[in-house]
């Protein structure tokens, strides 16, 4: 019983401590969306991040027959890149983003955190079909 705790003990807390870093720390995926970006705000009780919300051209139908337009939820740990975001209202922006099975506390709400800023430029005009 002994040399089985012993072992068993030690297999366990290794095995939970790899399942918290997979559901919590493995990064996902990463990519890169643009978009006007539509509002950030920090908030926060305890961790103060920034939580953001760029719109997307184009539309998406989760339902047929039905419109809706494409949003892209993010958070934002870093001060910096929230910094320089904050100043980006209303622009279009591309954004550097990694994707986590998770969110935690201190990173945000969404699982989509930004690490990078690409561009931030004035929103186009929209041009006038021709028909």
């Amino acid at each position: 019983m002994r040399k089985f705790l012993k072992i068993g003990v030690p297999v366990v807390i290794l095995l939970l401590a790899l399942l918290f870093w997979w559901r919590f720390f493995f990064v996902f995926g990463e990519g890169v969306k643009a978009g006007n970006l539509n509002f950030l705000v920090k908030k926060g009780y305890v961790f103060k991040t920034w939580e953001g919300r760029i719109i997307q051209v184009g539309f998406k139908t989760p339902a047929p027959g039905s419109m809706q337009s494409n949003e892209f939820d993010f958070s934002v740990a870093n001060d910096s890149i929230g910094a320089i975001l904050e100043r980006a209202s209303g622009k279009t922006v591309e954004l550097r983003y990694k994707e986590y099975l998770h969110s935690l506390p201190w990173r945000g709400m969404s699982n989509y955190v930004v690490f990078e800023v690409l561009k931030v430029s004035d929103t186009e005009p929209v041009s006038i079909l021709p028909y």
